[in-house]
């Protein structure tokens, strides 16, 4: 096993086009780290860049303690699995995960005893003489894992392994992918679209968002999931993860003796103090205009006049049922948000603020007990300790 580094990573292409800029991060040796993102953030490039199978056009990456920029994929001792299985039709399960290790010229004896430990832990020893045809989707993939495991790398590399999984068999292998890590303790960086994968795998996630002209860093923010979801530095990791996403709206904080209040949308809500002491020097803000972060799941239905000062009223615009829980979808008359990202989109697209309209769309998470239908009034109390607070004109988190 080995520690991964990467020194001011940055990929340029010949057209001029950056894909990557400025990443920093240090991988610790055994640590499974998730690269997510949307679309173009440079997430599969730094994979790739990892890899060897990207050029590096500037600074410097290092495996363990050697720099390896210069180094050829088949010598940085890494094994990667694709999202597409990537197995010989014509092979059988057995020679596909002893291919790597009969280029190497191992023992037969040695390359046996390596696919059939592999395949013990995988449990897919019965099926070490079919061929891929023969296999379900999760069977292949775990087939394509066996290959990555028998060469015991130092480390391995996962490229959306579980995106052409149905939602059944995802959740089941990401079960069995963090029950893997845990028993072989080998360093993976694991790329995904899907932020239920990289808050259920990683022990560290990483957030991209793509290059800009106005910022050419990809890297937002590198931290456990549970900080990233109550802790996020900016607007765009806060909205970027948690679904559905955080609410955000303008708001002003007040004070009337010992109490501090936020207004928002025409409604007055008491502040906990634990909300407050989250964010350092948000004393220095009051009277300002502030962007207000409220997660879906803070919410509560909760009956008309029970919980004064921490409730409002809303008329719900559409509801969906999942069972044990409820998501209620409401608007309130104030215009939205425009974060950084949104203002950047908007000039490059020649918009204005006009085209957000003048309503701010809100989710809240309730329990499946209480039942709403669209129209229904409904009161919910907001958890006065999670409000969350951010400077609209940097989009930074007040305290960071």
């Amino acid at each position: 096993m080995a520690s991964i580094t990467l020194d001011n990573l940055g990929k340029i292409y010949p057209d001029g086009t950056r894909a990557v800029g400025d990443v920093n991060l240090e991988i610790q040796d055994g640590e499974f780290i998730v690269l997510v993102g949307p679309s173009g953030c440079g997430k599969s490039t730094i994979l790739r860049m990892i890899a060897g199978l990207e050029d590096i056009t500037e600074g410097k990456l290092s495996i363990g303690d050697r720099v390896v920029n210069d180094v050829q994929p088949k010598d940085r001792d890494i094994a990667m699995v694709f999202q597409n299985y990537a197995l010989y039709p014509h092979m059988s399960v057995f020679d596909n995960m002893a291919f790597g290790l009969k280029l190497r010229k191992m023992s037969k004896e040695d390359i046996k005893a390596r696919v059939e430990e592999a395949a013990k832990v995988l449990e897919i020893t019965d099926f070490l003489d079919r061929k891929p045809k023969a296999l379900s989707g999760g069977q292949r993939q775990r087939v394509a894992m066996g290959r990555a495991i028998v060469r015991e790398p130092s480390a391995f590399l996962m490229d959306e392994p579980l995106s052409n999984l149905d939602a059944k068999l995802r959740v089941q292998m990401r079960t069995e992918l963090g029950l893997l890590h845990s028993r072989l303790k080998t360093t993976t960086v694991y790329v995904t679209h899907d932020q239920i994968e990289a808050m259920t795998l990683g022990d560290r996630v990483v957030v991209l968002k793509p290059v800009t002209a106005a910022r050419p860093d990809n890297l937002q923010q590198v931290a456990p999931p549970t900080v990233l979801y109550n802790d996020p530095v900016n607007l765009f990791v806060a909205g970027f993860i948690g679904s559905p996403a955080m609410n955000m709206v303008y708001g002003t904080l007040s004070a009337e003796g010992d109490q501090i209040y936020v207004s928002f949308a025409n409604h007055k809500l008491q502040v906990d103090p634990v909300a407050l002491s989250r964010h350092p020097g948000i004393e220095n803000h009051m009277g300002q205009q502030l962007v207000v972060g409220i997660r879906p799941g803070d919410f509560e239905a909760s009956p008309e006049g029970e919980r004064p000062g921490v409730t409002i009223p809303i008329d719900a615009d559409i509801t969906e049922m999942l069972g044990s829980e409820s998501f209620v979808h409401f608007h309130l008359p104030t215009p939205p948000v425009i974060t950084p990202d949104i203002e950047e989109l908007l000039a490059d697209t020649g918009g204005d603020a006009s085209t957000l309209g003048d309503t701010t769309k809100f989710s809240a998470r309730i329990s499946s007990d209480v039942m709403v239908r669209p129209g229904d009034r409904v009161h919910l109390a907001v958890d006065a300790a999670k409000f969350q607070f951010f400077d609209p004109s940097n989009g930074h988190r007040i305290g960071k």
